[in-house]
């Protein structure tokens, strides 16, 4: 059967697949999540740029990733949320929207792992090289570095929508929770291979020097540890860099519970709801990770409480 290319500006996405008992339930749990996510991420940002004793580059590094949760909590959730109680076969959504949801949805995504490779390199310095680390972490190597976070993410995801955006399509139908560069480009019928080589090599690249860079410094910061004789420095690092790893390794799984469930078709249910925990588990842990694990952040909200307790 031949196959027809035409332009359709208006698609049909499959969103949040529930039963109609199961809706509001639903709707009422991914909205609590959403507030979550978006109070305490803005909470902590708005936290550590009024505190200035918290104007260390470690805690304006970590602003970058809650301005990212939230920026991905936005991106996700809210459109979820509007088509919980439409019928999948009234929702609709433009071409265009979808395309900017796609690229919103992977940039968060490629984010999420470049900022904690910066948050990697700070750990390094500051226990490696504690006598350098104020030469070295300035604001303007802050500035740079999240600067850097942000252009290389933007850079990588450019180009990978790009060769999503040039594809005729021949059909309408997004059978994705959300729209992604995946379900965008398999509205065409045309040779993908380009598409797949790119998204494959992207993907090894950003990973690849993520657990690479993040490997090689705990190792640094491990052998460091070992060879000190200063139990305070080991009970520094341990402080600080816990909660990254933390952070890090549920990122981590959060992406490869997709990857492994991308090999069986059969549980392609089980990885649309994957997907939507990849963009709302981590960015709803992150600020209480950080928040309860670092002794400075942790005491500036428990001052903060009892100000409010009072009054």
């Amino acid at each position: 059967m031949e196959n027809h290319t035409f332009i359709v500006n208006v698609l049909l996405i499959e969103g949040l697949k529930v039963s109609p008992s199961s809706s509001v339930p639903a709707f009422i749990f991914l909205l609590l999540i959403y507030i979550f996510i978006m109070v305490s991420n803005i909470g902590l940002v708005v936290l550590i740029f009024m505190d200035r004793s918290l104007h260390e580059p470690m805690y304006l590094l970590f602003c970058n990733m809650s301005i990212n949760d939230v920026f991905g909590a936005i991106t996700i959730i809210p459109p979820i949320l509007s088509d919980v109680f439409t019928p999948i076969s009234k929702r609709y959504i433009h071409y265009t929207s979808c395309a900017i949801q796609a690229f919103c949805v992977h940039f968060h995504a490629c984010t999420s792992y470049t900022v904690l490779m910066i948050m990697a390199f700070d750990r390094y310095v500051a226990i490696c090289n504690p006598l350098r680390y104020a030469t070295i972490m300035t604001n303007r190597m802050v500035v740079r570095l999240s600067v850097a976070n942000w252009a290389t993410s933007f850079f990588f995801v450019t180009i990978l929508m790009s060769l999503t955006y040039r594809l005729t399509r021949c059909r309408q139908f997004i059978n994705n929770p959300f729209c992604d560069n995946a379900s965008l480009f398999k509205l065409s019928c045309e040779n993908l291979l380009i598409n797949n080589i790119y998204g494959l090599g992207n993907a090894a690249i950003i990973l690849g020097a993520s657990i690479g860079s993040t490997t090689v410094t705990y190792l640094r910061i491990a052998i460091v540890c070992l060879r000190s004789k200063n139990k305070a420095q080991i009970s520094k690092a341990l402080q600080t860099c816990v909660s990254h790893l933390v952070v890090y390794i549920i990122l981590l799984l959060s992406g490869g519970i997709i990857s492994i469930l991308h090999r069986f078709p059969n549980l392609s249910d089980e990885r649309k709801l994957a997907s939507i925990m990849f963009h709302v588990v981590p960015p709803s842990m992150n600020a209480v990770i950080y928040g309860l694990q670092i002794k400075a952040i942790r005491q500036k909200m428990m001052i903060l409480f009892k100000r409010n307790k009072v009054f």
